[in-house]
């Protein structure tokens, strides 16, 4: 059985920016995002121990859900500026391990993720690879399934647990590819998702819980039904009223899974890296530190060790 591992890169570099204080290279950049980004790096080689790996990018820009809804993601705040030029430090780490990036202009680092688990599921590759997705976004969680797990950032750049199909569902009430239902009726603040006025989080997912998906609820709503007393009057008007901004709201919040790109998983595989450029980068960024704990997270140990999973 082999493992790809698939980073979601903005994600990481947001939480380590964010959790980690200033840190600074020699030459006086700001460099906490990419020590945090690595110290998720070296953690995911030792515990994970993939036998192929990718990492993905949000491109600067707008994207198909702004086609949509010009209001997505309206009222998040500009990137700080210590950590835009942090990207390619992440980048320039990446590009020494061998490690495919996979970006694209008019979408999301989750809709390449959601792509490549697409690909490779459904394309013939599914019975012998095994996916993890390191992330800590919950809009991921969608793409769970018997093949892929979420290996999820909780709090700052050390706590990480595996999400599998159960797990899921015991922590959110909700099966994975229920999220972008709950988000077609809750809506998102961060992403500026509208969703369903009035309705909140237990109520979402007491409807999703009573009718699975969208179709079916409105289906019930729509035959003059009350879906056998579970919908109040009030409720169902509520809901019948917003019914376009629902499906919208759900639309917005589901991962594609169909973007255009060649992606080849052999061109993935992890290992082949210098030793010696590896260590000379660690050096340029001022992280000593952590090249002793890089090279001891990637000796040759069993690798089919997959334990976690």
């Amino acid at each position: 059985m082999k493992h790809l591992v698939i980073l979601d890169s903005n994600s990481i570099i947001h939480r380590a920016f964010h959790a980690l204080p200033p840190l600074t290279a020699k030459n006086g950049e700001l460099v906490n995002a990419v020590y945090g980004f690595l110290l998720v790096f070296i953690k995911v080689i030792k515990e994970l121990k993939p036998d192929y790996l990718a990492a993905t990018f949000d491109l600067p820009g707008k994207t198909f859900r702004h086609d949509e809804f010009k209001e997505y993601k309206a009222k998040r705040p500009p990137m700080q500026e210590g950590l835009i030029p942090q990207f390619s430090g992440v980048k320039e780490f990446l590009k020494v391990f061998s490690v495919k990036i996979f970006e694209k202009t008019g979408f999301e680092a989750d809709d390449m993720i959601g792509t490549i688990v697409e690909k490779i599921t459904k394309g013939g590759k599914g019975e012998d690879v095994l996916i993890t997705i390191v992330s800590g976004d919950m809009d991921i969680l969608q793409l769970v399934n018997e093949r892929t797990k979420v290996y999820f950032l909780r709090r700052g750049v050390k706590d990480a647990a595996l999400y599998g199909r159960k797990d899921v569902e015991e922590k959110y009430g909700l099966a994975p590819d229920q999220i972008s239902f709950f988000k077609g009726l809750r809506g998102d603040t961060s992403d500026n998702i509208p969703g369903v006025k009035g309705v909140g989080e237990k109520t979402a997912i007491k409807l999703i819980q009573d009718f699975r998906d969208m179709e079916h609820l409105y289906g019930e709503l729509e035959g003059d039904k009350d879906g056998n007393g579970k919908i109040s009057p009030k409720l169902k008007e509520t809901l019948l009223k917003s019914k376009e901004m629902a499906f919208l709201s759900k639309r917005l919040g589901e991962l594609k899974k169909d973007v255009p790109f060649d992606f080849d998983l052999d061109g993935c595989s992890f290992g082949s890296y210098d030793k010696e450029s590896v260590r000379q980068l660690f050096e340029k960024f001022g992280f000593r530190s952590l090249v002793d704990k890089f090279l001891e997270a990637g000796k040759n140990e069993p690798k089919k060790n997959l334990s976690l999973w």
